[in-house]
């Protein structure tokens, strides 16, 4: 049985959460509304209905919440901040009570002990500025640097650990090309304008930060997973290797100074000639401290000459007859080890952090517990494949569940329960879960 100690003294436990999914008073104490409340509030978006507007009120329960980080034993403590909620038209005016709140929740963390790590953008962009065209427009770029400002000077004194942007590659796919998550565009210009203004966005962030804050730790996360081919055919290993273009190479490369993967796929070639220039490549650079990845499942895929662009296609885990999540999502450790392999193998890549990973259970309570016993197997094997990593020498210095408690889970709403604390979304009750009394035994081995 593995212990936290086998990680070493200095190796971060934490767990993450993201502002929209988990504060509430969306339309109260100043702020403005943001793509994910217009998403929410159209019929048909979210499943069975669900609405972002109170989701687990950590807005007003913040103080409980960041006690039972503690209770469950974590040194760390991932938030996000709502860009809305600081500027509610994205630009111009701030937010007081905004600034104030972020204040209480750093205290909160510091007075407890619990380190907290900032990320700035987690999907929630201001509704005023996508109505200017969002991500898709040349004017995102000085808005979100102003917001990054404001952020670094406010709260730059007392937290020195920062992540620019969330999963880039989740919300240009699901909000700007695919349309199923906010703000529900679709298309490939739409697609490939967001990924050039976060690219850029992701690298100016962190040169912001390096200006304005001493000592700061800056990294920037991705989702990522290892994609894999159906067969051994040549449609199928080259389907493979689009998929993994997009999902894992397409803002690592660029980050790193080496312009997008086109020469695996000649449709980012006509995107690199657009974006990629020499001028564009030095500005997508940046030195980041450290990398999240964010891994939930591998990708098995065959090729499809029906899917326009990318033709491929998923064959899910559950016809494979995998082992899945209530999500559907293949549970592969092994997996989850070569992805870190995969990432750790760029030569400018200093230090890695998970800073995303856990899975979603049918949970209910039952005699006021909720025995999840497949979510503690599931952690204990990635952790298993974690150590593994560590101990042949790649860069990981730290490991962050996903998540605290139960929440909006974005266009799945209140059903996908990834929780360590159970969360009752009528009366607002929390119960910690036996995987979250397991965690509280680990993180004292």
């Amino acid at each position: 049985m593995i212990k936290s100690t086998d990680f070493g003294k200095d190796f971060l436990w934490g767990v993450a959460t993201a502002a929209a999914q988990i504060e509430g008073t969306s339309d109260m104490y100043g702020k403005g509304p943001s793509i994910w409340d217009t998403f929410a509030a159209k019929s048909g978006k979210i499943k069975k209905g669900h609405k972002i507007n109170v989701t687990c009120d950590f807005y007003h329960r913040f103080r409980e919440d960041i006690a039972l980080v503690k209770v469950l034993g974590f040194k760390t403590f991932r938030f996000s901040i709502a860009w809305s909620r600081i500027l509610p038209f994205g630009k111009g005016e701030v937010n007081p009570e905004g600034i104030r709140f972020y204040h209480n929740v750093i205290d909160e963390c510091l007075e407890h002990g619990i380190v907290p790590y900032i990320t700035l953008y987690h999907w929630d962009l201001p509704q005023a500025l996508e109505d200017e065209g969002g991500w898709t427009s040349f004017s995102i770029n000085a808005a979100f640097n102003t917001f990054v400002s404001i952020c670094a000077i406010e709260y730059g004194d007392k937290v020195k650990n920062w992540i620019v942007i969330n999963e880039p590659f989740g919300y240009t796919s699901l909000g700007y090309m695919l349309g199923v998550h906010a703000p529900g565009k679709t298309g490939l210009s739409n697609f490939f304008s967001a990924v050039h203004h976060t690219a850029l966005a992701q690298a100016e962030g962190g040169k912001i930060l390096r200006a304005e804050i001493n000592n700061a730790n800056i990294g920037t996360t991705f989702s990522c997973s290892e994609i894999l081919a159906y067969t051994q055919s040549d449609n199928d290993i080259l389907a493979a290797k689009r998929v993994d273009c997009l999902m894992n190479r397409l803002f690592i490369e660029p980050t790193l100074g080496l312009g997008f993967p086109s020469a695996d796929w000649d449709v980012l070639e006509k995107f690199q000639i657009e974006y990629g220039t020499w001028r564009h490549i030095d500005r997508y650079k940046f030195d980041f401290d450290f990398i999240g990845l964010q891994n939930y499942f591998p990708l098995t895929v065959k090729y499809n000459a029906f899917i326009p662009v990318i033709q491929a296609w998923e064959v899910k885990a559950k016809s494979r007859k995998k082992p899945h999540t209530a999500m559907g999502w293949e549970i592969n450790a092994d997996s989850f080890y070569n992805i870190i392999k995969q990432f750790s193998s760029y030569p400018d890549v200093k230090n890695i952090m998970i800073t995303e990973n856990g899975a979603a259970y049918h949970d209910k309570v039952t005699d006021g517990k909720v025995n999840d016993a497949e979510r503690i197997e599931y952690f204990q094997l990635y952790l298993s494949a974690l150590l593994k990593a560590k101990n042949e020498g790649m860069p990981i210095t730290g490991y962050m569940a996903w998540t605290l408690m139960d929440n909006f889970e974005w266009a799945e709403g209140f059903n996908a329960r990834f929780g360590l604390v159970h969360t009752d979304f009528k009366t607002q009750e929390r119960l910690i879960k036996n995987s979250g009394y397991w965690w509280q035994k680990f993180l004292k081995s």
